[in-house]
């Protein structure tokens, strides 16, 4: 297929079961990625051969399999029972990691506290960052007066770079990402040496769940598909 026909699986009209991502012998759209992008299959398996990877990747698929209850039994109906704070520490602990870095946003310092005590309870030595450490005043980064949160004051920017600088000077081995700004999560994944999850996605009016927006986008938040809002 050509190279124009880009992925979307998001549009995919197939019932689950009779598509080729979920089944050998199964079938995709024009530009559905598992059948036209063969050599991208092929350089991903590669990819999860190297020992680390594999590794990773392996822990990675034990965790999501043991967030369901009653497995074995047949019919089997899906019955999920670890909240994602779980689901962290248990692959922490399979993956052998001890020192976790927690970068969390000003605006959940009280959340960023209550997560550092459930890693601390069970037994990980925790390095946390706030997002406005360094006090770097947003002028540095060409921020105006009127484009600040608090017009006329001293205003530290958020700091992502320095934050991912700080778990990386600590050698982390493992980071958690709890409420980062959108674009200020970005730095951090980019700048960050030890791999990084996220406990929680900052949406300030949806008390950070930023799905309840999408839910109701066919309601409530119906405005969210017009161009513009």
């Amino acid at each position: 297929m050509s190279k124009n026909i880009l992925s979307d699986c998001a549009n995919c009209a197939l019932p689950f079961a009779e598509r080729a991502c979920n089944r050998p012998q199964g079938k995709g759209p024009k530009g559905c990625p598992t059948l036209s992008k063969r050599k991208l299959v092929e350089e991903a398996r590669n990819e999860y051969r190297k020992k680390d990877i594999l590794e990773f990747a392996r822990q990675a698929s034990i965790q999501e399999a043991e967030c369901y209850a009653d497995r074995d039994q047949s019919p089997y109906i899906l019955h999920p029972t670890k909240p994602r704070i779980q689901e962290i520490c248990e692959f922490a602990h399979k993956m052998g990691y001890t020192r976790l870095g927690l970068v969390f946003c000003v605006g959940l310092s009280r959340e960023g506290k209550l997560t550092a005590q459930v890693l601390e309870s069970q037994g990980f030595e925790v390095v946390s960052v706030i997002c406005k450490v360094g006090s770097t005043p947003k002028e540095e980064i060409d921020i105006k007066d009127d484009e600040k949160v608090r017009i006329g004051e001293y205003e530290a920017m958020c700091n992502p770079i320095l934050q991912a600088r700080v778990v990386n000077d600590a050698e982390t081995h493992f980071n958690i990402v709890l409420g980062l700004c959108v674009g200020h999560d970005s730095l951090f994944f980019k700048y960050a040496e030890a791999p990084t999850t996220v406990l929680a996605a900052k949406d300030r009016v949806m008390g950070h769940n930023p799905l309840g927006a999408i839910y109701t986008s066919g309601s409530y938040y119906s405005r969210l598909k017009r161009k513009g809002f």
